[in-house]
């Protein structure tokens, strides 16, 4: 297939460029290069002949059309948007106006390079999304397909309605579409502003480790990879029209995760142990979900797909990736809002 990934020099959309390429489609990346974003990412595969970075923003819908016109894709895989919690409440603005008004604009862009072309049957618009739509869990049970959608952030408002307008181009348009909605994804490249990355590189700088609240909040945890291959495999499988839960099946509460790489890195620089000294507790982030846990019952059983990752692997080999490359994170950290506690205004 030749297909367009929006945000592929992110965390997640650049793990989706980097297999897809290995396994033969053709990429279009297209990126508006937002502070979250590098092309370091995607290093390894800029050579490729299948590869071909476009720097347009989705919200300019003549630079889309361009790319339609230019590129004719089989597919989109729409992952570009404003993805941290702490900075949607700073500024929701911004996320309103890429997850709502840049949705939008690539819906209308790509509904009119699909009708323009006759309707092709196998296009595929495949937009990508979170588990946080679904609101919060209490102790027990997971979110279905069947969830109703209860955002509780900014941020997973502006998503909520994202996927909102995802459905309603399906059902009044026919645009043939594909949702996914995944747990909390972590692994190489991932941006120094998120939990397990931030637990990592203050480890190393002998910081103190900022543990939410009681540390008590339940993650679902997704290795980046996985993530990718699950992608893929809706796009090459899924159902028009239909939504699937990916989750990681590696639920844990946030202060046992940091103790877990805390325990890792004590391993892999004993010098500096116990690493779990470091730990802090800081005031809770406002309206800060409890639990979230998917039930990836749909995308097994339809599909044929589980993440072949568990939590404890994924935790080293993302230690071990971060211990190797410290002349990728090192530069971000000196980006707008990293390393300081965002979130606060409310």
């Amino acid at each position: 297939m030749k297909i367009v990934v929006t945000g592929g020099a992110g965390f997640i959309g650049s793990a989706v460029v980097r297999l897809a390429v290995s396994r033969g489609h053709e990429v279009v990346n297209l990126d508006a290069l937002t502070y979250a974003a590098c092309l370091e990412n995607v290093a390894s595969v800029s050579g490729s002949p299948l590869y071909q970075f476009v720097q347009a923003d989705i919200r300019d819908r003549a630079a889309l059309d361009a790319l339609f016109s230019a590129h004719r894709p089989d597919a989109v895989l729409h992952l570009a948007a404003e993805s941290h919690v702490d900075r949607s409440i700073d500024g929701p603005g911004a996320f309103i106006d890429t997850n709502v008004t840049g949705t939008y604009t690539l819906l209308e862009a790509a509904r009119a390079w699909w009708t323009a072309a006759g309707k092709p049957a196998a296009f595929r618009f495949h937009h990508v999304s979170t588990d946080e739509v679904y609101g919060s869990l209490g102790a027990s049970g997971k979110f279905t397909e069947a969830s109703p959608y209860d955002p509780r952030s900014p941020y997973s408002a502006s998503k909520a309605a994202s996927d909102h307008l995802v459905r309603a181009w399906h059902e009044t348009y026919g645009l043939p579409i594909l949702l996914t909605n995944c747990s909390n994804n972590y692994g190489p490249y991932h941006f120094p502003e998120k939990l397990i990355p931030v637990v990592i590189l203050n480890a190393l700088a002998g910081q103190p480790i900022p543990v939410y609240g009681t540390g008590d909040n339940v993650r679902d945890w997704l290795f980046v990879e996985d993530h990718a291959d699950a992608l893929l495999t809706v796009l090459d499988k899924g159902t028009v029209g239909r939504s699937y839960n990916i989750g990681g099946e590696n639920e844990a509460r946030n202060i046992d995760l940091v103790r877990m790489i805390c325990a890792i890195l004590d391993d892999l620089r004993p010098s500096d142990a116990p690493h779990d000294r470091l730990i802090t507790f800081v005031a809770d982030r406002p309206g800060h979900d409890k639990r979230y846990a998917i039930d990836p019952a749909r995308i097994r059983d339809e599909l044929g797909w589980r993440p072949s990752v568990t939590l404890e692997q994924g935790l080293r080999r993302t230690v071990v990736w971060y211990l190797s490359n410290e002349s990728w994170w090192r530069p971000l950290l000196a980006r707008g809002g990293v390393g300081q506690r965002l979130g606060v205004t409310a």
